[in-house]
């Protein structure tokens, strides 16, 4: 029986992830900061799939996190056929206004364990010939959001990344998948401090993590290198950036979320 590894598993793309591969018959790793949700969701699972779950309660802002998360997963002799990098939060804001550390550890989620349990896991999936790897990016990573600066910087970094780890490792057994999803129902916006305008995704539909999995998983199946989620709108949206001049795409964004700050 196969094992994935998932990094903010206690809500939102994660649980859902969790729940959608546990009926597939996956043994799972479980890793987030909220012990109690953890416990319980694995508890339910392993209850009703009858599979093996294992919790790991770890901070990933904190330096270095990713290399504790490979110390006890090889402590415990569990082998990770996919690994799926979902932790990541946002911050609203001018990058002026915003507390520096949070932006700090926004890098630190967002990109650094990334790279790290990536660069840690990687090597193994390639010595045994197969694997797989699911990095959460977003349809901000395809151009600079004024507002949401860092994040969108680090949503670049996570789909560039991912799609140069696709092409490096297409060939060997591993495939390597950034997700993009546009807005999604979760505690994103709350956690990023958006203002109520923002609660409903400005007045869009919100899309649902259980759609965001099963197209993720639909494009694990087809060897992508990339998926927008979303609809055909997304698509549309993730291409402006290649036909309309970059100061003015920014200066429109601009005035977008400013509006939406008042």
């Amino acid at each position: 029986m196969k094992t994935a590894l998932i990094t903010g598993a206690s809500s939102g793309i994660g649980e859902t992830f969790a729940r959608e591969l546990a009926s597939r018959n996956m043994n799972l790793i479980l890793i987030a900061r909220s012990q109690d949700k953890l416990e319980q969701l694995a508890s339910e699972l392993t209850s009703k799939h009858q599979i093996k779950t294992e919790v790991i309660v770890k901070d990933l802002t904190e330096p270095g996190a990713g290399q504790v998360v490979f110390d006890r997963v090889q402590a415990q002799s569990l082998t990770v056929d996919l690994l799926i990098n979902n932790a990541g939060f946002g911050d609203y804001g001018a990058f002026s206004d915003r507390t520096l550390s949070k932006q700090m550890a926004m890098v630190q989620l967002n990109i650094t364990v990334l790279l790290e349990l990536t660069g840690l896991f990687l090597p193994e999936m390639q010595q045994r010939g197969s694997g797989g790897i699911i990095n959460i990016s977003s349809i901000a990573g395809f151009q600079p959001l004024p507002y949401m600066s860092v994040y969108a910087a680090t949503k670049a970094f996570v789909l560039n990344f991912s799609e140069a780890l696709w092409a490096e490792n297409k060939d060997l057994g591993v495939h390597v998948l950034a997700v993009c999803p546009g807005p999604t129902e979760s505690e994103f916006f709350k956690r990023a401090d958006f203002p109520d305008t923002f609660a409903n995704g400005n007045g869009n539909s919100m899309a649902s993590s259980e759609e965001v999995v099963e197209q993720a998983l639909k494009a694990m199946d087809k060897k992508q290198s990339t998926l927008v989620t979303g609809g055909i709108s997304n698509k549309l949206l993730v291409n402006v950036p290649r036909f309309v001049p970059r100061d003015f795409l920014v200066t429109a964004v601009e005035k977008q979320f400013k509006q939406s700050e008042k």
